[in-house]
């Protein structure tokens, strides 16, 4: 592609910017490039040392441990027709989120090192490093900040603390890995001499294949282009003649354009006509009737992830089910915090507007675009997302966030020389604290229980993160406490099935018929609550509830085998041969289910095999 009108785009490697964003001439003691970038990356890998000691822990389970495209009981080819958690994409119980890329990265490390935790985490964080230098290198190529600034965005970045749930949860590598491609696509566009468009338009397409908001790249790669090429398209409005810079951006915003349009097209392809199939308990405010509720709370969760982004204080990997209660007043305080995030909205909004057209600040209208457009998939204004607040889901957001921080650091620097010093001290302090509230999270993350114990004391009120703990002391044989906390969780979130459920399989006969029961009125597709209930009617003598029960099971999952193999016992003659070859037809490698089937074939005198 030509060469862009570079508007206020200065190369950093043969000038120096002035402290508003500009560029100057003069020489510059400052750090060769080399130097900045291993600063950054050693900073970044410092931070997550630690992170190596943790085990696999929430979603790393479905998404690793026991996802059959990981751990080769698929094909390779199975990798592009499953989603993230291993399930056809043509089902409808798949939760839709289609990451190949991310998918294929897992089942290359289950290749060199099988289940071994700590390799999975040395990858998210050498990952980390290289998303880390290249936000360095936007910060300095594109940005046109100063490079010690620019160093300095991406130390910011290494050691954010809400970046932990993306490096040290071994799923977060969807969220680093589209960063990476995001990063790449954008400066393959808009880092060079030249538009390398389609190596972009690739890029941004890989950065869709690891997480779908990836593909917002595209729309970033456009608007941005669109401010720096303002001026030769608005001389070419007042003149009404095309000239040369507006015909090759016309060219350049078709090309993306129907780039982009296709990729959501092949997207859209792969939700084989379903959405993913949310419940109230992952995102209350988007099954509430009432249209207000909704608005508020969706303008209140948009100011608080950007309260995350300026004070992680509060940190949990699961912020559902109480843990951000609807806003349903307009009295309601918290409306004040939304007033003034979406305040300071409107002004970087006037302000990147006026600046771009006066082709002033590049941090400010980058740091804006880039905070702005990856979250929108996540902001429920589009879509409805399964989740409340997704601390992974700031990860590439978080890259415009320090742009426009670190800008207005070096603004300061400039402006008031004779601060300088307290400037220093102050973004030391923030390193420091940066670095020293990551380490202490990431050994949050160290096993199922230090995870589950963080998260109740974070949000108390997570009725999900009673639920977890429940279950956590219930396979460790502590239930007592475990019926406490599924208690606990029932009491903050009374319709919570699976909790009824749960509880169900602890309590004496009559307790758990009421629990099952509740489980069922909940949610009458859940498959267990089914399937304990019959088994509770089988061991009470109630044969044919029993069976109508385990019949309605089977009918919601026709693959639930523990249910056919109870039907087999209750069943007498060739019916309970029939069961049970039906069992080992589901479950072909399991070995009660072949010594069961077995021991029927001795019982009968039938002398062949399976």
């Amino acid at each position: 592609m030509r060469r862009r009108n570079n508007g206020y785009f200065c190369q950093a490697s043969s000038v120096k910017r002035n402290g508003r964003g500009g560029c100057n001439e003069t020489e510059v003691n400052e750090p060769p490039g080399w130097c900045i970038y291993a600063a950054v990356a050693l900073v970044a890998i410092g931070c997550y040392l630690n992170a190596l000691d943790c085990d696999f822990v929430h979603d790393d389970i479905p998404a690793v441990v026991r996802n059959r495209d990981v751990i080769g009981e698929a094909s390779w080819s199975s990798v592009l027709n499953d989603d993230f958690w291993g399930t056809p994409m043509e089902s409808i119980n798949s939760h839709k989120s289609y990451r190949p890329f991310t998918t294929l990265t897992f089942r290359l490390n289950y290749l060199m090192a099988g289940l071994s935790p700590m390799w999975y985490h040395a990858t998210n964080v050498a990952l980390h490093a290289a998303a880390c230098i290249l936000v360095t290198r936007v910060s300095l190529v594109v940005a046109a900040l100063r490079p010690g600034f620019a160093a300095l965005a991406g130390l910011l970045f290494a050691a954010h603390p809400v970046h932990t749930e993306a490096v040290t949860g071994i799923v977060g590598r969807a969220d680093v890995l589209a960063c990476i491609f995001f990063l790449l696509s954008f400066l393959a566009y808009h880092g060079q001499q030249t538009a390398y468009l389609w190596s972009s338009v690739c890029l941004g397409a890989l950065s869709m294949l690891a997480k779908e908001t990836g593909v917002t790249v595209l729309a970033l790669n456009l608007l941005y282009d669109l401010c720096r090429s303002w001026h030769s398209i608005k001389r070419s409005i007042f003149e009404a003649k095309w000239n040369d810079d507006s015909r090759y951006f016309s060219r350049r915003a078709a090309a993306l354009l129907v780039s982009f349009s296709i990729l959501l097209m092949v997207r859209f392809a792969l939700l084989h006509g379903t959405l993913p199939n949310f419940s109230a308990q992952d995102n209350p405010a988007a099954f509430h009737p009432d249209f207000h509720v909704r608005l508020l709370t969706f303008g209140y969760l948009a100011a608080l992830n950007c309260w995350l982004l300026l004070c992680p204080a509060i940190l949990s990997h699961d912020w559902q089910m109480g843990s951000v209660p609807l806003v349903t007043s307009f009295t309601d305080t918290r409306n004040l915090a939304t007033c003034i995030f979406f305040g300071g909205c409107l002004v970087l909004t006037y302000k990147a507007f006026t600046d771009f057209e006066q082709q002033r600040h590049p941090p400010l209208v980058l740091g804006w675009t880039f905070l702005v457009l990856p979250f929108l998939p996540a902001s429920n204004i589009f879509v409805t997302v399964g989740f409340v607040v997704a601390e992974r889901v700031l990860y590439t957001p978080s890259v415009g966030w320090i742009i426009l921080i670190v800008y207005g650091m070096q603004v300061s620097w400039t402006a008031v020389p004779r601060r300088r010093s307290w400037i220093t001290v102050g973004v030391s302090l923030l390193l420091v604290l940066g670095c020293f509230k990551t380490v202490l999270r990431n050994n949050d993350w160290t096993s199922r229980e230090t995870l589950i114990k963080a998260g109740l004391r974070s949000l108390p009120y997570n009725a999900k993160m009673h639920y977890n703990f429940a279950n956590f002391l219930k396979d460790t044989s502590q239930p007592n406490l475990a019926v406490h906390h599924y208690q606990l969780a029932l009491w903050l979130w009374p319709g919570y099935a699976s909790a009824h459920n749960n509880l169900g399989t602890l309590t004496i006969d009559d307790q758990a018929e009421y629990h099952f029961l509740a489980a069922i009125n909940a949610q009458p597709g859940h498959v267990n609550a089914h399937y304990n209930l019959g088994r509770l009617y089988r061991r009470t003598n109630r044969t044919e509830q029993c069976i109508e029960m385990l019949r309605r099971c089977v009918s919601l999952d026709p693959e639930y085998a523990p249910a056919f193999r109870v039907l087999a016992r209750i069943a007498t003659g060739p019916a309970t041969g029939e069961l049970l070859r039906h069992v080992i037809h589901l479950q072909p490698r399991n070995p009660d289910a072949l010594a069961e089937y077995a021991y029927w074939l001795y019982k009968n005198g039938v002398a062949q095999g399976v």
